[in-house]
């Protein structure tokens, strides 16, 4: 599996550079893309139309304000893409939403497999305990911009396909009573934590933990290699990591 690696020069660019290096799922590193050039001794442009042909996917990990410019690619190349990055708008989600039509492109909030399988167990104790609390912590590095987290967001709305009356609460303070319908949704911020995502799920007789841990970025390297993989072998359409786990 050739792929090509939209942001190469970057952090996260730099971990999928080196596992396809090393092989990782069968991968192997087609060219780079990235506005800086070639910094780091792989074959890497500074345009996509100046890769050579022969790739198999796309792993992207530039931008979100490249998302128009690196579908047109993809769809003109016929090939699947990978968007890792976050924090796009209403209308690059419409591109990504029409670009599904022509080519297989997958699109996640968040690139853990472990994240992924944490909301999948989440949903399913909430099927299960359709009547007790559920509260959702998570904590990041005190860098972190947003909160509550994206990944916290999609647990949550993941909880909400099944609990169909719940409403979620960023935050508790003042005074009252816990709504029986509510998601509390806690945000930490400290120190140079990589991700903790934690779902609490409790009755008077007992309370279920579900916690994921990120111990190190090259995860979301790794999630986007699988997702690749899976996706290489995929017709068009729009595709998430739940679709690759499903149980």
């Amino acid at each position: 599996m050739r792929i090509i690696v939209f942001g190469a020069c970057g952090r996260m660019g730099q971990q999928v550079i080196r596992l396809a290096e090393e092989g990782f799922r069968g991968a192997s590193l087609h060219a780079g893309v990235d506005l800086g050039g070639n910094q780091s001794g792989f074959p890497c442009y500074q345009s996509p139309a100046d890769v050579p042909e022969g790739a198999d996917c796309i792993i992207d990990f530039s931008h979100h304000a490249a998302t128009k410019s690196l579908l047109d690619y993809a769809i003109k190349a016929h090939l699947p893409v990978v968007l890792s990055t976050t924090g796009h708008t209403d209308s690059e989600k419409k591109l990504i939403t029409e670009a599904a039509k022509e080519i297989p492109v997958f699109f996640s909030a968040n690139m853990s497999m472990g994240v992924a399988l944490l909301a999948e167990l989440a949903k399913k104790t909430a099927a299960l305990y359709p009547h007790a609390n559920i509260e959702i912590v998570e904590t990041h590095h005190n860098r972190k911009l947003d909160a509550p987290s994206g990944t916290a967001l999609m647990i949550a709305e993941g909880i909400r396909e099944i609990l169909k009356k719940a409403t979620f609460l960023c935050g508790r303070g003042g005074h009252g009573k816990r709504a029986d319908e509510e998601i509390g949704i806690h945000a930490i911020r400290m120190g140079n934590i990589v991700g903790t995502h934690e779902v609490l799920v409790g009755t008077d007789a007992e309370t279920i933990t579900l916690k994921h841990e990120a111990h190190d970025r090259a995860l979301f390297a790794e999630g986007a290699i699988a997702a690749a993989e899976f996706l290489c072998k995929q017709p068009a359409g729009l595709y998430k990591m739940q679709d690759m786990i499903k149980f």
